[in-house]
């Protein structure tokens, strides 16, 4: 059964140019994962700090296994800082993690 995880970030204003020139360089990181069905980085428009970062995985599994290597090494190296020295801060102030299973879904009629 495919399962969605939607990361919750919580960006302050003033980062939110930096969080998504982050995302657009991490372009083609998760697209390779085994298991990996879609992403979406969803900015917020109105009365919210939220960006939400919306990824489908095939399974639980797979998920997990992209969560323990790959997503993990990028993360713990940080993003490099445009000088190339010390990896920068983090451009959100908090992050939560909210899990689903597809239940029901439907596209476009052809």
């Amino acid at each position: 059964m495919a399962v969605v995880k939607i990361n919750v970030l919580t960006v302050p204003a003033e980062q939110r140019e930096v969080l998504e020139k982050r995302f657009a360089s991490r372009a083609g990181t998760v697209e390779n994962s085994d298991g990996f069905e879609w992403f979406e980085l969803l900015r917020p428009v109105e009365g919210t700090d939220q960006y939400l970062v919306y990824t489908r995985w095939r399974s639980e599994e797979d998920f997990k296994a992209w969560m323990e290597g790959p997503m993990q090494a990028a993360h713990r190296q940080g993003p490099p800082s445009a000088e190339g020295g010390a990896p920068q801060r983090p451009a959100a102030s908090g992050s939560t993690l909210w899990s689903f299973e597809v239940v029901q879904s439907a596209g476009p009629k052809a």
